[in-house]
Parts: C-alpha cells; sequence; structure tokens
C-alpha cells in the first residue's frame, strides 16, 4: 500500500487500485503515487489494471489547488495531464476497471487506457470543466479528440454532457459495460487475454498506433502552460 493507491500483483497482471475513501480526488500526492505504481508495473512486466473504489472511479483534480490558480495549479494539471499521457505510451496493456463515476480528470485517464469497463448504475461520466466555469485545457481537448466519436465530441468537449455508462459506450468513453459486481472479474479477464498478445508487437503497434495522438497531446500540454 502507498498510501492512498494499493499494488497487488498476480501472475502477469498488476492492479492499482485507487481509494481515498471518498472521491478519488486526484492531488499530486495521489498523481505521484500512481507514477510510482507504473514504475513498478513496468519493472514487472504487467498488464495493468486501474480501478478506483465502489461507487466511484475518480472525480478528478483536487479543485480547491486549482481554483486558487498559481503554481500549485500549474504543477497539478502538468502532472495529471502527463500521466495521460503516460498512460497511453505505456508499454503494456492498460485495463481501466471504471468502479462509478469518472469525472474531468478521471474521464481523461479513463480516455488514456487501452480497454475500459464500466459499472452499470447511476454513475456519471463526464468532462465538466465547463459547467464549473473552467476553459478545457488543450491537452484535455486532444485527449478526448483520440478516443471520442466525432458526433459526441463537441457535446462532451464544449457542451458538457453528462453520459450514462450505457450512452459512454457509444459516445467512446468505455468499451464495455457490466453488472457492478462483476467489473473486477471482467476487467481481469481481459487483462488476462492481453497477457497473452507478443509484448514487443503490441508495444511497437501501439507506439504506431497512438503517435500522431501522442504528439497533438504533448504539444496541447506545452501550448497549455507556455
Amino acid at each position: 500500500m502507498l498510501g492512498m493507491i494499493s499494488y497487488h500483483r498476480d501472475d502477469a497482471i498488476a492492479t492499482i487500485t485507487i481509494d481515498d475513501g471518498k472521491v478519488n480526488v486526484l492531488s499530486l500526492s495521489v498523481l505521484a503515487e500512481l507514477n510510482a505504481a507504473l514504475d513498478r508495473a513496468e519493472r514487472d512486466g504487467a498488464v495493468v489494471i486501474i480501478e478506483g473504489r465502489d461507487g466511484v472511479f475518480s472525480a478528478g483534480f483536487d479543485l480547491p489547488v486549482l481554483r486558487n490558480g498559481g503554481p500549485d495549479a500549474l504543477t497539478l494539471l502538468r502532472a495529471g495531464f502527463g500521466l495521460a499521457a503516460r498512460l497511453l505510451a505505456f508499454p503494456g496493456p492498460v485495463v481501466i476497471a471504471c468502479t462509478g463515476h469518472a469525472i474531468a480528470m478521471g474521464v481523461f485517464l479513463l480516455l488514456s487506457a487501452d480497454y475500459r469497463v464500466g459499472a452499470t448504475g447511476p454513475y456519471k461520466i463526464t468532462a465538466n470543466e465547463v459547467a464549473i466555469g473552467m476553459t478545457m485545457p488543450r491537452a484535455a481537448v486532444e485527449i478526448c479528440r483520440q478516443r471520442l466519436t466525432t458526433a459526441h465530441l463537441r457535446r462532451a468537449v464544449v457542451l458538457a454532457e453528462t453520459f450514462s455508462p450505457a450512452d459512454a459506450v457509444a459516445a467512446g468513453f468505455l468499451d464495455r459495460v457490466v453488472e457492478a459486481s462483476h467489473v473486477h472479474e471482467v476487467a481481469r479477464d481481459i487483462a488476462a487475454q492481453l497477457a497473452t498478445l507478443d509484448r514487443t508487437a503490441h508495444q511497437a503497434t501501439k507506439a504506431r498506433a497512438g503517435e500522431q495522438a501522442l504528439v497533438a497531446i504533448r504539444s496541447a500540454i506545452d501550448a497549455d502552460f507556455a
């Protein structure tokens, strides 16, 4: 256990769990712990599952830090989008078990995984920046652009629409939705299937498939903080 992040390896699968006992806010310390867990998974050569606590994957950034502005807010934003870019480029397969609500930066991490399993229920999947008075960062727009359908991109980014888990599949936020009690099991089954892939071929193909998106996202991060 690394504070609010736990790491459990079982054969070729490493499960990273975010659980702060509340809504899994992504503070600088939590982001640092996530990066440390990914470092460990990379050393282990593992397929990664990232999951939240029951009812919530992540409600996004630490809002008081963002609203206070200044260097701390900029550092937090850069760390969050840097983590998203890292997931997109991660050498092994990454599965996210979306155990409930995914909001703002929680959504951007969701969009950065290779496969996303969501839980049925009254959960919100939303990039709500515009709804709470924040201009969407360029990096967030590019993260959304590389996974959401053209028809849903404007609704999600410009109009801050909230999607149910079922609607989130059609939009591109999720790949599959299952009963909440089965999310962990299904995510593990998918990770086990991905563990059978040729890792060298997977890594090289993932790099080719995501090259343009990563260039756009990293350029957007630089533009946001120029």
